[in-house]
């Protein structure tokens, strides 16, 4: 089973893409920040795919995305970047796999975690 993890610092945004993700099959983590550095708990949840939005409250997504990209262990991790505004191009440079602008809808998101799978 693939395993999605969801970071968002929306709890709404979270709660709702865990279950459509779910009903859709996937294996499901999420990941709000409150607790700790988001890249050990990327390390921790060991995700297939992440699903990270540009801004994650105290970290950025952009940062966070290019902390993976330079870390041996998570070089490889398919990221799709999440956002209300289009930073598609700034997402796409920061070393992200492809990218969403918000509202989008559910079937947008499964064909591009497919897509990357």
């Amino acid at each position: 089973m693939t395993k999605v993890l969801v970071a968002d610092d929306d709890e709404t945004m979270v709660s709702l893409l865990a279950t459509l993700l779910k009903m859709e099959g996937f294996s499901v983590t999420t990941l709000m920040d409150k607790n700790g550095h988001p890249l050990e708990n990327i390390r921790a949840a060991q995700p297939d795919i992440l699903i990270l939005d540009i801004y994650l409250g105290r970290h950025s997504g952009l940062d966070l995305v290019r902390q993976i990209r330079q870390t041996e262990d998570l070089r490889s991790l398919r990221v799709i970047m999440v956002s209300g505004m289009n930073r598609r191009e700034d997402c796409l440079a920061a070393g992200a796999d492809d990218f969403l602008l918000k509202p989008y809808m559910p079937d947008e998101l499964f064909a591009k975690i497919r897509a990357l799978l």
